[in-house]
């Protein structure tokens, strides 16, 4: 799968492991930074991951931060972009079950490493289950 990948200075220990986990499942990755912890406004990075993602340059899109809430706020900024802010293995199964989230967002200051590893490994192995979620998912895009 092709994934976008990006972070803010806050996020940046975790993106580059996340980087190397998805990597070694065999995925594509675009890394889109930032590429140290040196302060950083973090929409300059979660932008282009769900630009990426919204041109479908990308399957899908990972976002950390320290809390995970802006990088979702600026990705979900962007129409056909549904990008989750997930913080347990529940959160990440529903995000793809009933939202199809096509981008996720971590926390590096809410969650451990391991934590953040098995969450994304949900999120990408759960599949969106349509039917009655599918209309709701239609209604986000309208304008």
């Amino acid at each position: 799968m092709k994934i976008a990948i990006g972070s803010d200075h806050a996020g940046f220990s975790y993106k580059e492991k996340t980087r190397r986990f998805l990597g070694a499942l065999g995925h594509e990755l675009k890394d889109f930074g930032t590429h140290s912890e040196e302060p950083v406004d973090y929409p300059l990075f979660s932008r282009p991951v769900a630009e990426a993602v919204a041109r479908s340059d990308a399957e899908r899109g990972v976002v950390l931060g320290g809390s995970g809430n802006g990088e979702a706020m600026a990705a979900n900024r962007l129409k056909g972009i549904r990008c989750a802010l997930c913080w347990n293995l529940e959160s990440a199964r529903l995000a793809r079950q009933h939202n199809d989230a096509n981008m996720i967002s971590l926390g590096q200051r809410m969650i451990s490493e391991e934590q953040a590893f098995e969450i994304v490994r949900v999120w990408l192995e759960t599949e969106f289950e349509g039917g009655r979620h599918q209309r709701r998912i239609q209604l986000l895009d309208l304008e």
